[in-house]
């Protein structure tokens, strides 16, 4: 039996998974064979990216599973290279054809890059998208709110995610107060950090034992209890299904404000600042 995982109302009136399945460096026949794994262990959400160069695997994946398109959430994301109106309507595009998708359920802007400045032309290459229904919702991914306040000043229209480094070293709580307050669904990227350095953490250690939990299960109940949706990756069976059987036990406050005081203000895995970083 799959687990049924609950779902969160965008703003724009579309529903997403509070947890999916994250694809990065998961590609060929063995990545095809995980994505289907994690879609028939009850994964409905699927992340990925034109620069993590597997939209065929995805593809491939898609065409296998029993699972209807329709029961299935697909986000893709837009590399910085493509920031013009023309390049991105056209990446848009070829993501599609790559996956064999007629459109996206989700698909958000990479990176800001803010030394190009285009990120805005992007921006209005996904809204028409949109309207012409090759994207059911639109998002970002790596926006501060400086970035995200240009868009809704420039376009009048706020994306539907954010998709942020987010994780108990380093867990954003500035920048998700900004997203609630604008109606801004968090999304967590490396939800697990580097699995290594949280399964020696003591505080985690003692929550996962009082709970009889795995870390990663206390980890990612603390995010669905921050109110964010998480894209773990896994390739185990084992471990595809125990991140998604978190919604049968709950973190009290002192659990909650024991993770939260484990964040550092340089908590970033690479130092990918988005004030500065550019990706392409």
């Amino acid at each position: 039996m799959t687990t049924q995982i609950p779902s969160i109302t965008l703003h724009d009136g579309n529903q997403i998974p509070v947890i999916g399945f994250g694809t990065a460096k998961i590609r060929g026949d063995l990545g095809a064979t995980a994505i289907v794994n994690a879609i028939n262990n009850g994964y409905r959400l699927i992340d990925f990216a034109y620069n993590y160069e597997n939209e065929g695997t995805v593809g491939e994946a898609l065409k296998r599973t029993s699972v209807p398109r329709e029961k299935l959430q697909v986000t893709s994301k837009l590399p910085g290279r493509y920031h013009t109106y023309n390049d991105a309507v056209e990446a848009i595009q070829e993501s599609l054809y790559r996956t064999n998708l007629d459109y996206f359920d989700l698909y958000l802007i990479h990176w800001p890059n803010p030394k190009q400045g285009k990120y805005v032309d992007a921006w209005r290459a996904l809204i028409d998208a949109q309207r012409w229904g090759l994207i059911r919702s639109i998002g970002v991914s790596n926006f501060l709110p400086e970035h995200l306040e240009r868009l809704r000043d420039e376009t009048g229209i706020l994306p539907a995610i954010n998709q942020i480094e987010l994780h108990p070293f380093f867990n954003q709580q500035e920048q998700r107060e900004w997203h609630e307050k604008h109606g801004i669904v968090t999304e967590s990227w490396s939800p697990l950090y580097r699995s290594k350095d949280l399964f020696e953490n003591d505080t985690l250690k003692q929550i996962a034992k009082k709970h009889e939990r795995t870390i990663s299960q206390i980890v990612l109940r603390w995010h669905y209890q921050l109110g964010a949706v998480t894209i773990p990756r896994s390739t185990s069976i084992l471990h595809q299904q125990q991140n998604i059987a978190i919604f049968d036990f709950e973190l009290d406050m002192e659990d909650m404000s024991n993770i939260n005081q484990l964040t550092k203000p340089d908590g970033r895995i690479n130092d990918q600042d988005p004030a500065v970083y550019e990706e392409f």
